[in-house]
């Protein structure tokens, strides 16, 4: 589309007087995953096809699987969910009303009840008027009852980070908010493959859990995915790249930026890096980023939510009390700043390539 529109678009803005700069290019490049053989046929599957393959195994193999959220009867703002009520029934993927707090309630009340309840928050931006129901309901149910009864069959999808033109309301990262509940899993896939198999480890897990899904991956991520039931094991991070010098951590579409920091710094530095997808943000795979950091002595975490408060910050406190013997320089946080997510200055706000190798630069050279 751009490539009919950007001519027409440079044709006014000369008319107007004007330099028009057209962006045509995320901040990242992907780097596309492989599953062993013994995984069995895959498919061509980008990210949104690859979650709605997990919930429609979710929907066949689980007769009391019920969907429901904002748009999900047609499919959904992003098609995750397209074709399901066709195939399954209106009776178990349905629309409910524009109210967040009001579709995670009843979801909290469809698992104690014993169906397990897939709910879709159409962004992650507009989660927090369900910001009561996950704190005080669906991470206490099992506490407060001594065990008696639990919620743990929910879980909770939601579109989330940066997409190059969402602006301040369609473009946060608010994992770390719910990081602070306990009772919550939280996790985040960085492809199509670990979208499928954390997606049906969560539907499947005991516990309530929050599943971001990076919206600029919808379409941008392809990967030859399982066809069968996959499953991936939450808390358990991912090696993604070894390497002897750096220890880079992130998740989501931070792993693809990380991924090309990783071959810049081999290239232009000589620096070997290893690079860690942590997937699951709570409860997080302390003992493999723990190995890392006492073989590399360096840490870069990155992430896209502002600084301050950060999960980012959370994995630097950690390492720095249970690696501080091997450490050879301040552990390094390169992320969003402390503002709103802008618009037009998207661009200088996420933590680019740019950014992190120059972090990288100043943690070799301390």
């Amino acid at each position: 589309m751009l490539s009919v529109f950007a001519p027409r678009i440079l044709q006014m803005s000369q008319k107007m007087g004007s330099r028009l700069i057209v962006r045509n290019s995320a901040h990242f490049n992907y780097y596309p995953d492989t599953v062993a053989a013994s995984e069995g046929e895959t498919n061509r599957m980008n990210l949104f096809q690859a979650i709605n393959n997990s919930l429609d195994l979710a929907l066949t193999n689980n007769s009391s699987a019920l969907i429901f959220g904002e748009d999900v009867a047609f499919g959904g703002v992003f098609r995750c969910t397209i074709g399901l009520q066709d195939k399954h029934g209106k009776e178990r993927v349905f629309n409910t009303p524009l109210c967040e707090q009001g579709i995670v309630g009843f979801g909290i009340g469809l698992a104690a009840a014993g169906a397990t309840a897939i709910a879709e928050i159409q962004f992650a931006d507009y989660i927090f008027p369900a910001f009561d129901q996950i704190l005080n309901e669906a991470s206490k149910f099992r506490y407060r009852a001594g065990n008696q009864f639990d919620c743990g069959a929910l879980t909770i999808r939601a579109p989330c980070g940066a997409v190059g033109h969402g602006a301040l309301y369609h473009s946060q990262s608010v994992e770390s908010f719910f990081a602070h509940i306990p009772g919550i899993k939280i996790v985040i896939p960085r492809g199509p493959i670990q979208a499928k198999g954390l997606l049906m480890s969560c539907i499947e897990d005991k516990n309530p859990c929050i599943f971001f899904e990076p919206k600029i991956l919808y379409r941008a991520a392809v990967e030859q995915v399982p066809i069968k039931e996959y499953k991936i094991p939450l808390s358990k991070a991912e090696v993604v790249v070894e390497g002897d010098d750096v220890t880079l951590i992130g998740w989501g579409t931070q792993v693809h930026v990380l991924h090309e920091v990783c071959q810049m710094a081999q290239d232009s530095l000589n620096i070997s890096c290893e690079l860690i997808d942590l997937q699951t943000i709570v409860p997080w795979d302390r003992e493999t980023v723990r190995n890392s950091v006492k073989k590399t002595g360096r840490v870069l975490i990155a992430h896209e939510a502002p600084l301050t408060g950060g999960f980012g910050a959370e994995i630097a406190a950690t390492i720095q009390q249970e690696c501080f013997l091997h450490l050879e320089a301040p552990i390094s946080r390169v992320t969003g700043f402390d503002t709103p997510f802008p618009h037009i200055y998207e661009p200088f706000y996420i933590p680019d390539k740019w950014r992190c190798l120059h972090a990288l630069k100043k943690l070799i050279n301390f």
